[in-house]
């Protein structure tokens, strides 16, 4: 049976849904991976994709930014590059989305590659910007803190307003579309995670926009030296492991599969993905401590 929250989102959806929109111009999946197979590079330009329900893929081949379409307006996740800023307003566009329907733009983490295509978006869309009040003055700042483990690896990006501040658990809602954030500080002290929604046709599935799980430090940083971050990435893990999640999907579309999985050489929809995801990460975290236990100390 159906959750009131599902059932609502369903009857809403049926009754007016703007994700058709979109459908008629969306790549293929053979589109999509003819023209992003084996590229990674967070500039190479992707067509636009549905992903399911209310949702699209509007970044590039190695950086996703996500677009949810609703008749109350719409909400962008992650602009990318300062470069990629114009090939995500052009994927909206021809999806057949305004622009300035465009109300919130929300972020993943305040790295470059992410943030770096915000400021414009910003001031293409008129969207208010939403964020953990602990990314806030970093975004307003135009680059990451010492807090940071991977600081000198980082370039500085265009300065963002923060419109609205929220806390870990902290909600955006738009109409019928409600967005959880939670507080995931393993990637970068801001990482956070998003949790809705979407229904198509008679299916409501729970959608997982999972920050990055990688662990990269710049050469003045040592785990070793930061254990209550090594404690936070560990419960980030656990955060993001217990997240609610049918589909995930990931800042960088290559860590799950994204592209294959929406050509169906995978499933889309796999209940235990965040699960085996927290997991990575703890590989990942238990790689970097062994790789700076074994190096030299001078």
């Amino acid at each position: 049976m159906l959750s009131t929250l599902a059932a609502a989102l369903l009857a809403w959806s049926n009754a007016a849904d703007p994700a058709s929109i979109g459908l008629a111009s969306a790549a293929t999946p053979a589109a999509l991976i003819q023209t992003c197979g084996g590229k990674f590079a967070w500039e190479d330009p992707a067509p636009p994709i549905h992903i399911y329900g209310n949702v699209y893929y509007v970044g590039s081949c190695g950086i996703s930014s996500l677009l949810l379409v609703s008749p109350a307006g719409h909400i962008l996740i992650d602009g990318g590059t300062e470069k990629n800023a114009a090939s995500v307003a052009s994927n909206i566009e021809r999806l057949g989305y305004r622009l300035h329907d465009i109300k919130y733009i929300l972020n993943s983490h305040e790295h470059y590659d992410h943030t770096g295509g915000l400021k414009e978006l910003q001031r293409l869309t008129g969207a208010r910007v939403i964020a953990l009040a602990i990314s806030k003055p970093m975004l307003e700042a135009g680059h990451s803190f010492r807090e940071d483990p991977q600081l000198e690896l980082l370039k500085a990006f265009p300065a963002i307003h923060v419109d609205r501040a929220i806390k870990d658990g902290g909600t955006v809602r738009l109409g019928k579309l409600k967005l959880t954030a939670h507080s995931t500080p393993a990637h970068s002290p801001g990482s956070t995670s998003w949790t809705w929604m979407s229904c198509e046709q008679a299916k409501c599935v729970r959608i997982a926009y999972a920050d990055s799980v990688t662990i990269p430090v710049d050469k003045d940083y040592r785990l070793a030296d930061h254990p209550e971050h090594v404690a936070q990435f560990r419960q980030a893990m656990k955060t993001i492991a217990a997240l609610p999640c049918d589909v995930l999907v990931t800042p960088h579309p290559d860590i799950s599969n994204l592209f294959n999985r929406l050509a169906g050489e995978a499933p889309l929809i796999d209940t235990s993905a965040c699960a085996a995801y927290g997991a990575r990460g703890i590989r990942n975290l238990e790689a970097e401590i062994q790789k700076e236990q074994a190096a030299p100390t001078n």
